[in-house]
């Protein structure tokens, strides 16, 4: 398979399953689907690209050098590397969404507000989960109201 092909795999499963997450009747069916099929093939497809990689390159993991622009832009210069570190970033962005939909659900908040927060987390990971950490803090506090003493 080459790195083309399993890139093209990785974004279309991704998709699916945010489609799944955001648009799907949520239910245990949609979230299994999301977690052991989304998520854990993008895992899967990580590690066995990963293992490949590590293959490639034998004892030159050694001289990786992930200090300084200069040695990420060597790392993310092989399309391997490149394959693998997007699929890295699907999974994990996959597997926050997850997180906030159950976290959502479980705080009631309606669907439709989720979905934009869902789709921030899509487009711009890191954004989408601190528009969610700001958001359901005042949920948080309501389910929880002793000071200090959040459930996550």
């Amino acid at each position: 398979m080459s790195w083309e092909t399993l890139l093209g795999f990785a974004n279309g499963l991704a998709l699916v399953m945010w489609a799944v997450l955001i648009l799907a009747p949520r239910g245990e069916l949609a979230r299994s689907a999301v977690l052991f099929v989304g998520i854990g093939l993008l895992c899967l497809a990580y590690t066995a690209g990963f293992a490949v990689l590590i293959g490639q390159t034998g004892s030159g993991l050694a001289e990786i050098d992930i200090a300084s622009i200069d040695g990420l832009r060597a790392i993310f210069a092989a399309d391997a590397a490149l394959v693998i570190g997007w699929t890295h970033y699907l999974a994990f962005d996959l597997f926050v969404g997850l997180w906030i939909a159950r976290d959502a659900d479980a705080k009631g908040f309606f669907r439709l507000w989720q979905a934009p927060v869902l789709l921030l987390t899509l487009l711009a990971g890191p954004i989408g989960l601190l528009a969610w950490l700001i958001l359901r803090e005042p949920a948080a506090r309501r389910a929880n109201p002793r000071k200090g003493k959040l459930k996550l």
